[in-house]
């Protein structure tokens, strides 16, 4: 029986901000991760915004918007008998891990909250300490643009496991 492989996936809690969105549309084409949303979002899917920032590359990303966490993660989370248990991680200005000392694997998702508020605390609260993971940074900066932070990691991902798919 062959089992398709899982791509690597980012998923963002209650986006608010149409831009970064459509920047991460972008990095979903570009990269070949899975983009999920969760509701509530700040804006509509088909907001002229998100469209702008996503450019044309909307028809090439891996975008599906889910009702709840609950649903998302049922997704996510397919229980194959044939390997691993998928890995989720939690980025956090709280973490306690630094992005970079993680090894990545190919089938990783990466979890973020909106921009506002990060991560409503009953989800990072089922993230242990070695799953939150934090962007280094002086301590007199609060935090990064959700885009940006997603960014970083995403192409920390994808270095670790050989740029699978690009040129």
């Amino acid at each position: 029986m062959t089992t398709q492989q899982r791509r690597p996936a980012i998923v963002l809690m209650h986006p608010e901000i149409p831009p970064n969105t459509g920047n991460l549309i972008r990095v979903s084409a570009a990269t070949g991760f899975e983009l999920h949303l969760v509701r509530p979002l700040g804006f509509d899917v088909d907001d002229r915004s998100l469209r702008r920032a996503g450019l044309d590359y909307h028809d090439q990303a891996f975008l599906q918007v889910h009702e709840d966490w609950e649903s998302c993660i049922a997704q996510l989370t397919d229980n194959r008998a044939d390997g691993p248990k998928r890995r989720f991680f939690a980025m956090t200005t709280k973490g306690s891990r630094p992005y970079h000392e993680v090894k990545f694997q190919p089938d990783d998702v990466i979890v973020l909250g909106c921009e506002t508020k990060g991560l409503p605390p009953e989800i990072l609260a089922t993230f242990d300490s070695k799953h939150r993971l934090r962007i280094p940074m002086r301590p007199d900066i609060r935090s990064l643009n959700l885009a940006n932070s997603a960014s970083i990691v995403v192409f920390e991902m994808w270095r670790q496991n050989g740029f699978v798919g690009a040129l």
